[in-house]
């Protein structure tokens, strides 16, 4: 993969998700865990911003930065960042479904494991373009 193209692929699958937040929220105001204050739909909504805001991040040119820092890398850090506050609703989901008639319990249970590998798919990233960057 070369410079110009990393870290495009979560970009588009960002925006993908983050339209899904606007295009079917009831399904995900459903996973929002009851502790956090205000009405699911402001965090489903919020949530969706943030990550068509870090897609477009991703999906800049390399060479565009902010604060001495590649925009592209800032939004893999911020991807993270979202993957890390988001894991709870995706905890609370698995919890919340294991009553649900299968295969709805093992469908929320694997979405734990997939998390870690979203983690692992910004750090990989990270490297790449913190080399990049720097040559």
């Amino acid at each position: 993969m070369d410079k110009d193209t990393t870290g495009r692929g979560l970009g588009i699958m960002l925006i993908i998700t983050g339209l899904g937040h606007f295009l079917a929220p009831q399904a995900l105001d459903k996973i929002v865990p009851p502790a956090l204050p205000f009405e699911p739909r402001f965090w489903v909504y919020l949530s969706g911003v943030a990550e068509l805001s870090i897609a477009i991040m991703l999906l800049l040119p390399i060479g565009i930065k902010a604060f001495g820092i590649s925009v592209r890398l800032l939004g893999v850090w911020c991807a993270f960042a979202l993957f890390v506050l988001v894991f709870p609703a995706n905890i609370y989901m698995a919890i919340d479904w294991m009553d649900r008639p299968m295969p709805a319990p093992i469908y929320a249970f694997l979405r734990l494991p997939l998390q870690f590998g979203l983690f692992y798919w910004c750090w990989a990233l990270s490297k790449k373009l913190r080399n990049q960057v720097d040559s």
